[in-house]
């Protein structure tokens, strides 16, 4: 087979891996499709529990309220499909990938998108309520704190992959040390930058309150903590492995 041939053939199997995952997201969405709105109450849920007696969500525009609870059901249509689409992902990279390099790709993807969905667990069922409540608590009196559906997606939204990122740093240390372009004493060195980097971020990607920030940063600084004890066992093993 020649190089054009080659590249067509690629292109065919991208083109029908792509394929296969969007008709699983498409299949998981027509499911649940009929609890879309279902879906945006519970998503919606720690605001709600957080404003106060007769408090309310609004819609500002007049096709808000289908196309929200739509977007809802197609993220978690996503979200509920991922391990399929990953699977694709797998099945047209790994023709291309040596013995050692398969072995390390799946625990490292299994790791991933279990981090990702802890990451957005934690700010829904933890950050959120406290947020809420911050907020909520910290209206001006006389002001009617009224959220607009679209805008607490979009919030929401934000959130879950500011959280979702964060929770993959323990991933992205291992990976460096694995690869040889750090050393666990490195990591060990530049923890108080680290310390100092988490809380800037926290400052860039949460509202402007010190809360969010607070619990942005933290789990920040901690998984990288976690990150260093992971590689430096994995590091101990394979010295084990080669003595």
């Amino acid at each position: 087979m020649n190089t054009g041939e080659s590249f067509i053939a690629h292109l065919v199997e991208l083109r029908n891996r792509l394929l296969h995952a969007v008709v699983a997201v498409l299949l998981v969405f027509i499911c649940l499709f009929p609890w879309a709105s279902n879906l945006y109450t519970f998503l919606a849920q720690p605001l709600l529990a957080k404003l106060p007696k007769g408090g309310q969500m609004i819609a500002t525009d007049v096709t808000t309220p289908f196309l929200v609870p739509l977007k809802v059901a197609l993220m978690a249509a996503f979200l509920i499909a991922l391990p399929y689409i990953l699977y694709q992902i797998w099945r047209f990279v790994a023709p291309g990938l040596y013995t050692h390099e398969k072995r390390l790709v799946w625990p490292l993807i299994i790791a991933s998108t279990t981090l990702f969905f802890c990451g957005m667990a934690f700010a829904y069922f933890v950050v959120f309520p406290v947020v809420f409540g911050f907020i909520t608590s910290s209206a001006p009196l006389g002001v009617a704190v009224m959220t607009d559906i679209d805008k607490y997606l979009s919030f929401v939204l934000s959130m879950f992959m500011a959280f979702g990122i964060t929770f993959q740093v323990p991933v992205a240390v291992v990976l460096l040390v694995r690869m040889g372009f750090v050393t666990v004493a490195k990591l060990r060195e530049i923890r108080p930058y680290v310390v100092v980097g988490a809380f800037v971020v926290g400052a860039i990607f949460t509202p402007p309150d010190v809360v969010s920030q607070f619990m942005l940063a933290m789990p920040l600084w901690l998984l990288y903590e976690a990150g260093i004890v992971v590689a430096s066992w994995g590091r101990k093993n394979k010295i084990i492995k080669e003595a």
